[in-house]
């Protein structure tokens, strides 16, 4: 597996300084690899609750030298978290083998109440294409054990990498039984798109009840509806053994919000819901395995970024929400060519990072459904606004762009579906060429255990005026995708049920992109 670039920041404001000053602790420790904290240090603090590390362990963004280290101190998780109002001391080691003998490092980073206790040490010094495992102490308790790995040497070009797509995991919906299946599988790298946490109201018929009494708003709320997810036993155990790739959608905010507007302006004025983004995008990066290049900025968060893996793969991680125009609501509006989906800057760094990139695959990783959603039968079109099919202009200027750009393969979610897709220059012409592929993932578990018969009395009419669309299917899941110079082999990986707390997984389809064909095939 590989390595990581990303595009440099804006220069940083007062409070951007502050945010960044609050986690060079973090940073500072991992590079300088301090030893254990000494005994008599820990016994001058007071004791701290047990069980301060129910969430977990995790990774991400892999390096070919580094990768992120995640925890959070939370011994009453669904409270606030339950630690100390006092910055606590975490010690964290990491080695070659699961004795910690081999190759340890160690080092010292600071978790701190203005951010939820959590910690990301950045560690560095690493060898490219290694597994390590990892820990943490603090207050004398041991976390879990964590596994993850680094990317390959930036310029290696043979190989493979194994990269597991999820998205969509509503907790009211189902136990999250597709990671139990995706552990065995052993990916390299998992790529989340998301909508990790739903924001949706406890309801008293779900299988499993969100906790709390509403919707969060609040930066407490929003922590607390974390933790909760992090709870799930598989998603735990997923995260401590292989590095995240993540992004977010809308519910981790508010359902289909636009940048500063909400899914109902009317009920959330603009001061109410810039602050619910502010305790949104905080709560997010507490409890996501990012670099400090993530730290919020109030209501604004940088996510956009790209990881390399070797010379096989670019990975281009998009925002599709943050500096996106208000959605529209006709087909007139979904053709304005004002419409924007990514904002200038971001679409500019994208174009330059499709056509300057070294790599055999360009990977672009979008939230929400670039390929035609014609869901008119017949005469006609009729959209999903909130996807693609709502930015018309600025998605067909894109591709347009794929013809110069080797072997794009687009990554989604949001559709709690598997949709599989050619993707062609002009949707509006059934003759235009085919210039890349796309693979909609399906849910971890939103949607619950579907009506197959339902689903396809709705979806299959549809297909005659989608005639790009490889493969449709409804089952909970995700995907998985072998990546080689000369081919990515994809496979949809389902479960039978998300009803129970274990699962039968199986491959419902394989699908195959040749290097120098756009598209993709059943296989």
């Amino acid at each position: 597996m590989t390595g990581v670039t990303r595009p440099g920041p804006a220069p940083a404001s007062p409070d951007r300084r502050r945010f960044l000053t609050a986690g060079a602790a973090v940073l500072g420790a991992a590079a300088s690899a301090q030893l254990w904290l000494p005994a008599a240090a820990r016994a001058a603090e007071s004791p701290l609750p047990d069980g301060v590390f129910s969430l977990g362990v995790a990774s991400g963004d892999p390096l070919p030298d580094g990768v992120v280290l995640w925890t959070r101190l939370a011994p009453d998780p669904l409270n606030g978290g339950g630690m100390p109002d006092r910055v606590v001391p975490v010690e964290w080691e990491i080695a070659e083998d699961e004795r910690f003998a081999r190759g340890l490092r160690r080092g010292a980073a600071q978790a701190r109440p203005e951010y939820g206790h959590s910690v990301h040490v950045d560690v560095r010094g690493l060898r490219p294409g290694r597994t390590y495992w990892y820990r943490f102490r603090a207050g004398g308790q041991l976390s879990p054990t964590g596994r993850t790995r680094t990317a390959p040497p930036r310029h290696s070009s043979g190989g493979s990498v194994r990269i597991a797509l999820a998205s969509c995991q509503n907790w009211q919906h189902g136990w999250f039984t597709p990671y139990a299946d995706m552990l065995a599988q052993d990916p390299d790298v998992v790529l989340f798109v998301g909508d990790y946490i739903y924001e949706s109201v406890p309801s008293a018929t779900a299988l499993r009840r969100h906790e709390g009494t509403g919707e969060p708003y609040t930066l407490t709320q929003y922590r607390n509806r974390y933790a909760q997810y992090r709870t799930d036993p598989d998603l735990a155990a997923m995260h401590a053994n292989a590095p995240f790739v993540v992004t977010f959608d809308d519910h981790e905010v508010d359902n289909d919000f636009a940048g500063e507007i909400p899914q109902d302006p009317a009920k959330q004025p603009h001061d109410a819901f810039v602050a619910r983004l502010t305790a949104a995008y905080q709560a997010y990066y507490e409890h996501m395995p990012v670099r400090a290049t993530a730290i919020p900025n109030g209501p604004h968060i940088r996510m956009y970024r790209r990881l390399e893996f070797g010379r096989l793969a670019r990975l281009n991680v998009l925002d599709t929400r943050q500096y996106r125009s208000d959605q529209a609501t006709s087909q007139a509006g979904a053709m304005d060519p004002s419409l924007t989906m990514l904002g200038a800057e971001q679409k500019r760094w994208l174009l330059d990072s499709l056509h300057r990139s070294p790599a055999r695959w360009n990977l672009i990783a979008s939230q929400i459904m670039m390929a035609e959603t014609d869901l008119l039968v017949g005469e006609g079109k009729q959209w999903f606004y909130d996807a693609w099919d709502g930015y018309q202009a600025e998605r067909n200027e894109f591709l347009k762009e794929f013809r110069r750009v080797r072997n794009p393969v687009v990554l989604t979610g949001d559709r709690h579906l598997t949709m599989v897709s050619d993707l062609k220059e002009d949707f509006a012409d059934p003759d235009s060429a085919v210039v890349g592929a796309e693979f909609v993932g399906t849910s971890i578990s939103s949607n619950g255990d579907q009506d197959q018969a339902a689903f396809h009395r709705e979806w299959d009419p549809r297909l005659p005026d989608n005639p790009h669309w490889k493969l449709l299917d409804a089952h909970r899941g995700y995907h998985l995708f072998d990546v080689r110079r000369d081919r990515i082999d994809a496979q949809v990986r389902v479960v039978d049920t998300v009803r129970r707390p274990q699962a039968t997984p199986s491959t419902r389809a394989r699908l195959r992109v040749e290097a120098g064909r756009p598209g993709v095939h059943l296989v």
